[in-house]
């Protein structure tokens, strides 16, 4: 497992001036949704996912760290997590959520434990 969940890993594919919005997301089992937005903050990189009807409009925040691949040419993020641990992840509020560390330690443990 690489060490720092919010930081993409050095092989996932990404580049400081990529730009994922509209990427399709891909977890072990299935698509998930679109990027509706991303973070390249060091120290705090991440995708929020729209994940259309699969969740009933919810939006998912996933941590870089959980990304396995970007592939530029199809526009597709592929995620080291299955669409149930998806599913299950804390609550995605972007109204209180982005800057709360609380959050964001519930997302650690919920995306760290057992990878």
């Amino acid at each position: 497992m690489y060490e720092n969940l919010w930081a993409y890993t050095p092989t996932s594919g990404h580049t400081p001036d990529s730009d994922l919005t509209g990427y399709r997301v891909e977890a072990t089992d299935g698509h998930i949704g679109k990027v509706d937005k991303h973070s390249d903050e060091v120290g705090s990189q991440y995708i929020v996912v729209d994940t259309g009807i699969w969740i009933f409009g919810k939006e998912v925040l996933l941590p870089a760290g959980t990304i396995t691949t970007i592939t530029h040419e199809d526009k597709t993020v592929h995620v080291a997590r299955t669409k149930d641990e998806i599913k299950s992840a804390p609550e995605f509020d972007k109204e209180k959520h982005l800057g709360d560390p609380h959050y964001r330690d519930q997302l650690g443990g919920h995306y760290g434990s057992g990878h």
